[in-house]
């Protein structure tokens, strides 16, 4: 119960300060302090109850996989990705969320992309969450492991979904919710943040690119 209510707080806390953020004139600061709130809301309460935070998905035990991992998951996810795309430009349909792709200095976003974005993000709902949430069913019961991970992967990607369209105000955000699923399970299947970190950072920038060139 404790860890529940920890949870709830901790995130509730993370959307008041990031609106706060956000409704500063200083949109600088807000550019860099929004992440720095995300992965301090996951490592600062991993910490204080003396976990690792191996725990949480920190660490490469596994690189080999990981990689294979991502690969084929890039494989399977891009070229769909690319063709969905394509079909809402040939049926003249906008896109549900529109990526800001910058026509110069688009480097810098695609480091913000990786370097911020998808760190954060995936430390906080990935790391912090769905570790402390499928650890809470577990603790209920053990039995039906697999339906259990596939619980505490809907929550999170849930929480993803609602945290991004409350955010930033924009009700089709709620349609994180199904990379959300995505990089849950990569983070499952290899037990470590560095996959749904780098799927996350590279399904923003290719998402991105690849609007700007078809649209």
């Amino acid at each position: 119960m404790s860890i529940l209510l920890e949870m709830v707080f901790v995130t509730l806390v993370v959307v008041w300060l990031i609106r706060f953020l956000q409704s500063s004139p200083n949109t600088r600061m807000a550019w860099l302090a929004v992440p720095f709130v995300l992965v301090s809301a996951a490592a600062v309460p991993t910490l204080l109850r003396r976990k690792s935070l191996s725990e949480v998905g920190v660490g490469i035990d596994r690189p080999g996989l990981i990689l294979w991992v991502l690969l084929k998951t890039c494989l399977a996810v891009f070229p769909v990705l690319f063709c969905g795309i394509l079909l809402l430009k040939h049926y003249k349909v906008p896109l549900p969320v529109c990526p800001a792709v910058p026509e110069k200095g688009w480097l810098p976003w695609l480091v913000y992309q990786f370097v911020y974005v998808a760190v954060a993000e995936e430390a906080f709902f990935r790391g912090y969450l769905q570790s402390n949430i499928l650890g809470l069913f577990m603790a209920a019961t053990q039995k039906n492991v697999a339906f259990l991970t596939w619980m505490s992967i809907m929550v999170s990607a849930s929480v993803f979904a609602i945290f991004h369209s409350v955010v930033w105000g924009n009700g089709v955000s709620i349609m994180t919710f199904f990379p959300g699923l995505l990089f849950g399970w990569l983070f499952v299947r290899t037990g470590s943040l560095l996959a749904p970190i780098l799927f996350h950072g590279l399904a923003n920038a290719g998402y991105g690119f690849i609007a700007a060139v078809l649209m």
